[in-house]
């Protein structure tokens, strides 16, 4: 009898964490989830050297902050294009979004391999996406690459 308690007991805390869990990080609205998803096909754009569908996404005054430097859409669709970074493989351990009116951010935590001018790279960063909403579609206006360690949280 006693062990049947402890078992039951373990099996409702168990339960009662995993949804916990799932209900924290995966609850998102659709206009949130399309965001989400626009973000990660960027990602996967990005790995292919897909600069025809990026050249879309990106808003024409969109700038992207790297560790290296600042700049403007036609930079970062030539540095995509040539491959002085290629975009290998984006993970994705957390994302978080908000929107306010017009204006969606992203922020996703994910570790980035990478081709850096010719050497590998593989580092943690927390990417913040800044998205506006124009004529019915998202467009990007900034993409900032913030260093992290593998322990950082983004709070929802």
């Amino acid at each position: 009898m006693k062990t049947s308690i402890i078992v039951a007991f373990l099996f409702i805390v168990s339960v009662t964490s995993t949804y916990a869990q799932a209900s924290d990080s995966s609850t998102f609205t659709r206009q949130e989830q399309e965001l989400v998803s626009l973000s990660k096909d960027k990602w996967q754009w990005m790995a292919d050297k897909n600069v025809d569908k990026l050249a879309l996404l990106f808003h024409d005054k969109a700038k992207f902050v790297h560790m290296s430097g600042t700049w403007k859409k036609d930079e970062e669709l030539e540095i995509i294009k040539s491959g002085t970074i290629w975009y290998k493989k984006a993970t994705l351990h957390d994302t978080a979004v908000e929107i306010t009116e017009k204006t969606g951010i992203v922020w996703n935590r994910l570790t980035l391999e990478s081709v850096v001018r010719g050497s590998d790279a593989k580092v943690e960063f927390t990417v913040t996406e800044v998205y506006i909403k124009e004529g019915g579609n998202w467009k990007m206006l900034a993409l900032t690459f913030s260093s992290v360690r593998d322990t950082h949280v983004i709070k929802h």
